[in-house]
């Protein structure tokens, strides 16, 4: 897309994504969501470093800010990539097929932008997973005047990891590599159980610090 998406205010965001526009779709949204979710371990570990408080734990806190600090930036990389990727799908459907090698041709594109559009929310839930880790390591050190919001990272980023598998899942049945669709059913399987018992932990963590 020749226009930045990240300089579009909130507002209108929102009315493009419920628009009839393609753009931004399920994928962007779950990538917005991850964003969100980085941004809230962002703030948090950022309300903890440098109080005298929390001193003891400032390292770990530090180094926990810069990673999600890292997930935010590509995070939103992931954003505008899936709307990419949605372009070169339709640049795909426009291709000619009225020969055998344009149809053989035609296809093979198919299935590079079909690996393309698995690979790139793929990121986006693996590094929203990653955010939902971040977060259960903030959880019991992290400043508890605003330990509310670190459970607002982990609802979010569970969120939106399982948002943009759903993008996946809507793309393996056409692909023909059967040993990848496999192994990313294998890797979105034990995601979505590994993430489910980190939430679990932390928001138990969060309701003990914050009564």
């Amino acid at each position: 897309m020749s226009e930045n998406l990240w300089n579009w205010n909130i507002d209108r965001f929102l009315a493009e994504s419920a628009s009839s526009a393609p753009t931004p779709g399920g994928g962007s949204v779950s990538a917005y969501v991850g964003a969100l979710g980085a941004s809230m371990v962002c703030m948090v570990a950022n309300l903890t470093v440098g109080k005298e408080k929390y001193k003891e734990v400032e390292a770990e806190v530090t180094e926990i800010l810069d990673e999600a600090e890292v997930c935010l930036k590509e995070l939103k990389s992931g954003l505008e990539k899936d709307i990419n990727v949605f372009s070169k799908f339709m640049d795909v459907f426009k291709m000619p097929k009225e020969t055998e090698e344009q149809k053989n041709m035609r296809a093979q594109s198919m299935q590079e932008v079909l690996r393309e559009a698995t690979d790139s929310p793929m990121e986006v839930a693996r590094k929203s997973l990653l955010v939902l880790q971040l977060a259960q390591k903030l959880a019991p050190i992290g400043n508890k005047g605003a330990i509310s919001d670190v459970g607002v990272a982990a609802y979010l980023a569970e969120s939106a990891m399982n948002s943009a598998m759903l993008s996946v899942d809507i793309n393996l049945p056409q692909l023909k590599d059967v040993s990848f669709t496999s192994q990313i059913r294998t890797e979105c399987s034990a995601m979505k159980g590994q993430a489910a018992v980190i939430l679990a932990d932390t928001l138990k963590v969060l309701k003990e610090r914050i009564v």
